[in-house]
């Protein structure tokens, strides 16, 4: 006699000994009377619920533990997945990247303000290629100006990563706060008076005013508290916008050049060196479970992360207390069932058992969404601004090749950014390849492709 007949004897004695055992029981709670006036309908419960026990012993009874494969179904999902959101991710960034972009050159195509130099310039850039000096001494002083900001960048890094490991939160909102003040209220009274100049629109001061502080007032709400998702996002790119503006128009020329390689030099570094600043900042963030400033973090799904945090974790404990509770109260009704017959405690156990069944679905498929929701990317304003700054320099000259050229160039840096994100699955600098891509382009474009086009315009010949 094999093995597997031995097995299936076994199995079918011990199930006929586990039912035979359960209908003595039965028969045994049938000729007891209920105690303490109990409901006969509370033991018809139990009934089939001892029956329906029964039942599964005797499926159960002699099988091994199922171990479930899920190497290949669950590596193909993860894959459809991954590419469902990479693909969602890609367009999540890129629509308002080339917003904020668009917001920018088409600024300085109209609004000649931010490409007329004045002799103002930022305190960070003492040297100010003003006079007759030659391409090496401004290629010198671009280079000097450029360490300095990237020094100062550096610094306040340095100072906002302290803060938040000694956790002075007050401080961080409080300068958080007076930066987008500044950039609301101040540069964008500038930003409204020079469209109205440009446009002829004749409006008074009381209008103007009422419409700034409604301006502002509205975004500090939606960038500091919450507000809807849409609004939100317009807000960060408008503000991003504003501040390319300010770069574009305050900054040297070639300096401003020499700082878009720079900081994609120090981004590099800042965020995958072991002790970046950056990286230092994301990894304590992940380490205390508290999502990034939304004042400097674009995000795609929502801002006010940390209410959904706290709604997940609360689900959560709440489903897994449901099914301790449940586990336990059918462990009591079994074997008071097994026992003496149903008692008034464990019936009432029992239906509230049943009942929250339904209660732990509710639970879990709310989870299910918040998690859904939490899916999305987050980009850096500084990102934003960088790519905003390049841009629309090369629109100052007035040479559309060039422009759409840049534009391009940034937006294949970061799908292929999104793809190394896809790939490594940690945090990534975004402005490398996308600014190294565009500088090449501008250059290519300025020195190579434009003069070639020049040339064939002047002999009318077209391609």
């Amino acid at each position: 006699m094999n093995e597997e007949e031995v097995d299936e004897r076994t199995s079918l004695m011990s199930g006929e000994v586990v039912t035979q055992a359960f209908e003595n029981n039965r028969n045994i709670g049938d000729r007891r009377t209920p105690r303490n006036g109990e409901n006969n309908e509370i033991t018809d419960v139990f009934e089939d619920s001892n029956e329906r026990s029964s039942r599964a012993r005797q499926r159960n009874q002699g099988r091994e533990p199922r171990v479930r494969d899920v190497s290949p179904h669950d590596s193909e999902m993860d894959e459809e997945e991954m590419l469902k959101y990479g693909a969602k991710s890609v367009m999540m960034l890129i629509v308002p990247v080339s917003t904020c972009m668009l917001v920018v050159v088409a600024t300085i195509a109209s609004v000649t303000y931010y490409t007329r130099k004045e002799g103002t310039y930022l305190v960070y850039t003492p040297f100010h290629e003003d006079g007759d000096i030659s391409q090496a001494r401004k290629a010198g002083e671009a280079i000097a100006n450029a360490f300095i900001v990237i020094g100062v960048v550096l610094v306040l890094t340095i100072v906002l990563v302290l803060l938040y490991k000694f956790r002075c939160y007050c401080v961080i909102s409080g300068w958080l706060v007076l930066s987008s003040l500044m950039l609301l209220f101040f540069f964008g009274y500038i930003y409204f008076q020079e469209v109205l100049k440009v446009y002829n629109v004749a409006m008074d001061y009381f209008t103007l005013s009422l419409i700034l502080w409604n301006f502002g007032v509205v975004g500090m709400i939606c960038i500091h508290w919450k507000g809807p998702l849409r609004l939100q996002q317009a807000y960060l790119i408008l503000v991003s916008a504003l501040m390319a503006l300010v770069f574009i128009k305050f900054l040297p020329d070639w300096t401003t050049w020499a700082i878009l390689a720079a900081i994609s030099l120090y981004d590099l570094c800042a965020v995958l060196c072991p002790k970046g600043p950056l990286k230092i900042l994301v990894q304590t963030a992940q380490e205390r479970d508290e999502p990034l400033f939304p004042s400097l973090i674009y995000s795609s799904t929502m801002m006010w992360s940390i209410g959904m945090a706290d709604r997940d974790n609360s689900g959560g404990a709440r489903v897994t207390s449901v099914t301790r509770v449940n586990s336990e109260d059918e462990e009591e009704s079994l074997e008071s069932t097994e026992g003496e017959g149903p008692t008034n405690e464990a019936a009432e156990n029992a239906i509230r058992a049943l009942g929250s069944q339904e209660e732990q679905q509710e639970l879990a498929n709310d989870g299910q969404d918040d998690e859904e929701e939490e899916k999305g990317v987050k980009l850096g304003l500084g990102d934003f601004i960088f790519y905003s700054v390049l841009v629309g320099k090369a629109s100052s000259y007035k040479d559309w090749n060039t422009t759409i050229a840049c534009f391009v160039a940034i937006l294949i840096g970061l799908c292929l950014t999104l793809l190394l994100l896809a790939i490594y699955k940690k945090a990534l600098p975004a402005l490398p390849i996308s600014i190294t891509f565009g500088l090449i382009f501008n250059f290519a474009t300025t020195e190579l492709v434009k003069p070639f086009m020049d040339s064939l315009s002047s002999q009318q010949a077209f391609i």
